[in-house]
C-alpha cells in the first residue's frame, strides 16, 4: 500500500490525462447511445415502409387496384392519423386528470384517502411527476403541427401518467389513515363527522357554518387543502352549486396566508320582499 502512495505522489500529474481519457470515454458512450437510438428509429421507419410495400404487392397480386397517392395526399393522411391519435390521447389525459381532481377537490375523499394529496408518499410523488411530464408534452391542440417523435413522446407520457395514477390510487386506498398516529386518526374521524353535518341540508345554516369551522380546525396540520378544494367546500356549505373545473388546483395556502372568511349564511326573503 505504501508503494502505491509513493507512486501516486511521484506521478500525480498522470491524473490529468487519465481524467481526460475518462471524460472522452463517457462522451463516446453518450454519442454511441444517441446513434443507437437513431438507428432504432430508422429501422422502425424502414420496417413500416416495407410493410406498406408488402401490403400493396399483396393487393396487386390479388387483382385489387391500389390507388396511387400524391405526396400531398400522403401528407394529409399522416396529419389525419396524427390528429386522431392526439384526440384519443387528449381524452385519456383529461379522464385521468378528472379522476385525480375527484380526490383533490373532495374533502371527504381527502380525509378518507389522505395519501392521494400527500406528496411525501413516494407513489403519489411519482404520479405528480408523471402528471407534470404529460402536461408539459401535451400539444396545444390536435391540429398542432407536431412530429412523429413528439407524438410518440406524448403517447409514452400519457401511458406513464395513467399507470402512475392507478398505482398511487391503489396504494392510497390500501394505506387510508394508517400513516397517522392514534390521536391524529381521532381528529380525522371528528373531521369526517363534522363534514357530514356541514353538508347536511337538514341542518340550519348556523350549524353548518360551525361544523365547517370545526372541519378546518381538525384538519389543520394533518391535511393541506388546496384553495380550490376550500372554495368548493365553502360553496357546498353555503348551499351553492360548486363549479368543478378540470384543471389543476391553485397552489396550497401557506401558514402566512391570511385566514379565509367563513361562509355567509343563506338569506331567505319574506313574502313582502324584505330579508
Amino acid at each position: 500500500m505504501q508503494d502505491f502512495w509513493d507512486f501516486a505522489g511521484n506521478y500525480w500529474w498522470l491524473a490529468f490525462p487519465i481524467i481526460g481519457m475518462a471524460t472522452g470515454a463517457i462522451g463516446g458512450i453518450n454519442k454511441a447511445m444517441e446513434r443507437s437510438a437513431k438507428r432504432r428509429h430508422e429501422r422502425r421507419m424502414e420496417t413500416l415502409r416495407l410493410k406498406g410495400e408488402l401490403k400493396t404487392a399483396q393487393l396487386a397480386a390479388r387483382g385489387i387496384a391500389v390507388p396511387k397517392q400524391s405526396a400531398r395526399e400522403v401528407a394529409a393522411g399522416e396529419r389525419a392519423s396524427s390528429k386522431h391519435m392526439l384526440d384519443k390521447l387528449f381524452t385519456e389525459h383529461d379522464e385521468i386528470t378528472a379522476r385525480w381532481l375527484d380526490y383533490e377537490l373532495d374533502v371527504a375523499k381527502l380525509i378518507a384517502f389522505p395519501a392521494m394529496s400527500d406528496g411525501r408518499q413516494p407513489l403519489t410523488a411519482a404520479f405528480l411527476r408523471a402528471k407534470k411530464i404529460a402536461d408539459t408534452l401535451r400539444p396545444d391542440s390536435s391540429d398542432a403541427k407536431v412530429s412523429e417523435t413528439e407524438v410518440a413522446e406524448y403517447l409514452d407520457a400519457v401511458g406513464n401518467y395513467a399507470v402512475a395514477f392507478e398505482v398511487a390510487e391503489r396504494d392510497a386506498r390500501r394505506l387510508r389513515n394508517s400513516t397517522f398516529t392514534e390521536a391524529e386518526r381521532k381528529r380525522l374521524d371528528r373531521a369526517q363527522h363534522m363534514l357530514t353535518v356541514a353538508l347536511d341540508e337538514a341542518a340550519t345554516q348556523a350549524e353548518r357554518n360551525v361544523a365547517y369551522k370545526r372541519v378546518r380546525e381538525e384538519l389543520d396540520g394533518l391535511i393541506l387543502l388546496s384553495d380550490e378544494a376550500v372554495d368548493v367546500l365553502k360553496k357546498k356549505v353555503a348551499g351553492e352549486l360548486p363549479t368543478m373545473r378540470h384543471e389543476p388546483p391553485a397552489a396550497p395556502r401557506t401558514a402566512s396566508t391570511p385566514p379565509e372568511p367563513e361562509p355567509e349564511p343563506m338569506r331567505i326573503k319574506r313574502e313582502d320582499g324584505t330579508p
